[in-house]
């Protein structure tokens, strides 16, 4: 049974220290309206497989993200704005590969949603 139990927690911890560290600022030119792009800067703090930090775009400064979760070289959060009066969810998926994280953006709770969006942050110095 110690065996079982230790061979588990082993693995548990392999998995936590193989989490990519994202730690850190994150940019990136976030495709938008009309195939124009806003700046974005990311500022992630990793504790165990929890993510926590801001984006910010611009518009309405840093916004705090939620959700957030890193799992080997995966990573996931979200965050809602207001836009007119109405919450806007937007989820964020993404792969790490070395100094960069390539995102899937997707965003609920508009009437007409635009379809997810696809971009690349760079780690920065």
């Amino acid at each position: 049974m110690r065996i079982v139990l230790l061979t588990a927690l082993l693995g548990i911890l392999a998995s936590v220290a193989l989490a990519a560290d994202v730690t850190g600022k994150w940019t990136a030119d976030v495709p938008g309206r009309g195939g124009n792009t806003t700046p974005n800067t990311f500022v992630f703090k990793v504790d165990g497989a929890k993510l926590t930090g801001t984006v910010d775009g611009g518009r309405g400064g840093a916004v705090e993200i939620a959700d957030g979760k890193v799992d080997g070289d995966s990573i996931s959060f979200s965050m809602t704005r207001n836009f007119g009066g109405q919450d806007v969810k937007i989820s964020y998926k993404g792969k790490v590969s070395g100094n960069e994280i390539k995102f899937t953006r997707t965003i609920e709770g508009l009437d007409q949603a635009p379809p997810p969006v696809e971009f690349t942050a760079k780690k920065a110095n």
